[in-house]
């Protein structure tokens, strides 16, 4: 196995932030003796990407995601650690660097608010010094993929937020990045636009090999395209493996649907009743219960149908959050 594309050794960020009591004394006492203490926002955080790989970056809201893809990306320095991504320091900001990376934020803009989509393309393609055959070959192919022709010509202030989505995938690509730092490039767009760009994210990855450290909050984008997550909470790492491993890692218990051939009856002594709706009952039954459960409502009961499954890997995930130990 070759090099890594992103490597993370003991990467951390502290901000040193001020602390002030309410009232009009504190403030006045501020003035002459600032009081500071230290939060830190990713602590020692280690891991590894191979040439790639797609994966998913986990995290509440606060967890340290945001500042990691900064630092991976050049625009924070650690406060210590090291990373190293195709064999660059990010935060060095050398050009040959720049011109193999991107960072797509939902909340931030590249395009221009007041010109046309296609000037905006048109001003990356003399940033990146593209010479006009590659730009036309990888905006021909950006705009089917994504299906922008209407939107070209139109300014940016004038389109949707899903429309506008696309356009800044479009335009972080443009110069074919080999490492896509993603933070939330679904958010806020209607369900049909996140498939839209889930399926175009997994295309563009297939196509070119790039590497790509996803965050999301919602968990069908990470269904769809990571076989590993990363979790973290407070700024240090409490998973990396396959999400498959995860589910069997923190989930107690299995999810079992029993459709029944009569009205819904009292299943509480099988398990957890979660629902029940017609003749259907959802169950939480304990890992380690459920074959002795399901032999018992296979032969107690006439079922007509009988599902076990996985719970649902917001739970899990919550789970983890959470800090709750692994059974």
């Amino acid at each position: 196995m070759g090099r890594a594309a992103i490597t993370v050794e003991g990467l951390a960020k502290t901000y040193v932030v001020p602390v002030r009591e309410a009232g009009m004394g504190a403030a006045f006492r501020s003035l002459f003796q600032r009081r500071t203490r230290e939060v830190a926002a990713v602590d020692a955080l280690e891991f590894s990407l191979e040439p790639g790989e797609v994966v998913g970056f986990l995290g509440p809201n606060g967890a340290g995601k945001t500042t990691t893809l900064k630092m991976l990306s050049g625009l924070l320095h650690p406060t210590r650690g090291s990373a190293q991504v195709l064999g660059f320091v990010p935060w060095r900001r050398e050009h040959a660097f720049l011109r193999q990376i991107t960072l797509v934020m939902g909340q931030r803009n590249q395009l221009v608010w007041d010109i046309p989509v296609a000037d905006s393309l048109e001003r990356n393609r003399a940033i990146y010094r593209l010479d006009a055959a590659r730009f036309r070959r990888v905006k021909s192919q950006l705009t089917e993929l994504l299906e922008l022709g209407p939107l070209l010509e139109r300014p940016v202030r004038n389109l949707s937020l899903g429309e506008r989505m696309k356009c800044e995938l479009a335009i972080a690509l443009l110069h074919e990045p080999s490492v896509l730092f993603l933070d939330e490039p679904t958010i806020g767009v209607d369900v049909t636009m996140q498939r839209r760009i889930r399926e175009f994210v997994a295309a563009y990855n297939e196509r070119t090999g790039a590497t790509v450290l996803l965050t999301s909050h919602y968990m069908a984008d990470v269904l769809a395209l990571c076989r590993r997550v990363i979790v973290i909470h407070h700024g240090k790492l409490l998973f990396d493996g396959q999400l498959s491993a995860l589910v069997a890692s923190f989930a107690s218990h299995k999810t079992v649907s029993v459709e029944l051939g009569a009205a819904a009856r009292d299943l509480s002594s099988y398990g957890e009743v979660i629902s029940r709706e017609g003749g259907r009952v959802v169950l939480h039954v304990p890992k380690a219960d459920t074959p002795r459960v399901t032999a018992r409502l296979l032969a107690d009961l006439p079922v007509l149908d009988l599902v076990v499954e996985d719970p649902p890997i917001e739970e899990v995930i919550e789970r983890v959050f959470a800090g709750e130990p692994a059974p």
